[in-house]
């Protein structure tokens, strides 16, 4: 890479027979931060720069999507219909888990034990808002961040208020709260793509999880509608459970 990303570590990251390419940068407790659609772009990669100088060990891994190619409507339009058709992703199916979950897990229990300490942290936006909380059904992620979870799509009522996971995977993500593992959340009120799914997440995990919203029909919290509020949350929100 010459441009955003030439001066992250490029790996890859394999398991149970799936590999996708990962970009490191940083010192300190780990914090994996999953892009949004369409992809690593110049906005997410400024995010990750933020979370590293806050003293943090980032991972981006590259799940679709041309790492550095600037957001557009054209190249959203391109890449939405890929990920619908990937069998990685559950994008209309309500109480399922989308299979990329267990490579994310494997991710963050390898940083773990790498970097060791209380755990790592999880960060999903959009597309991926949902994948941190699907990450916290494994123990290495003690700080998992929603940031406008939009999966399933919230096409009618019922999966505007699912989770994007198993009835198995929502118990232990239960038990996880229920054991002390906060959850932070962010939103703009209005947006639809989220759906009521943070009515869902509050019935659920109660005072686990910690909910944050904006005014206005706004999306992306901190990319291309960025609020500083929402990314100084995160940013405090990883100093605590990771830096204690």
């Amino acid at each position: 890479m010459t441009g955003e990303l030439a001066s992250w570590t490029h790996a890859e990251h394999t398991f149970d027979g799936v590999s996708h390419p990962t970009y490191r940068k940083g010192s300190g407790p780990g914090v994996i931060v999953i892009h949004e659609i369409p992809g690593l772009t110049p906005e997410v990669i400024a995010f990750g720069e933020e979370v590293v100088a806050a003293g943090f060990t980032v991972v981006m891994p590259h799940l679709f999507g041309t790492p550095e190619k600037p957001m557009s409507i054209g190249y959203v339009a391109g890449i939405v219909p890929r990920v619908c058709v990937s069998k990685e992703f559950t994008t209309m199916a309500a109480g399922r888990t989308s299979p990329i979950a267990g490579w994310l897990r494997s991710l963050a229990r390898d940083l773990h034990d790498e970097l060791g300490g209380p755990g790592v942290g999880a960060l999903g936006m959009c597309f991926t808002g949902g994948f941190a909380l699907a990450m916290m059904v494994d123990t290495s992620v003690v700080a998992p961040v929603v940031a406008q979870p939009s999966l399933p799509f919230a096409v009618g009522r019922k999966r505007a208020a699912d989770l994007n996971l198993s009835p198995a995977d929502l118990a232990a993500v239960k038990d996880r709260v229920a054991g002390g593992c906060e959850m932070l959340g962010l939103r703009y009120r209005e947006d639809a793509a989220v759906g009521t799914r943070f009515d869902t997440l509050t019935r659920e995990l109660g005072d686990g999880f910690i909910r944050v919203e904006f005014e206005g029909k706004g999306h992306s919290t901190l990319t291309a509608h960025r609020q500083q509020e929402g990314v100084d949350r995160v940013l405090a929100f990883f100093e605590e459970k990771l830096k204690g």
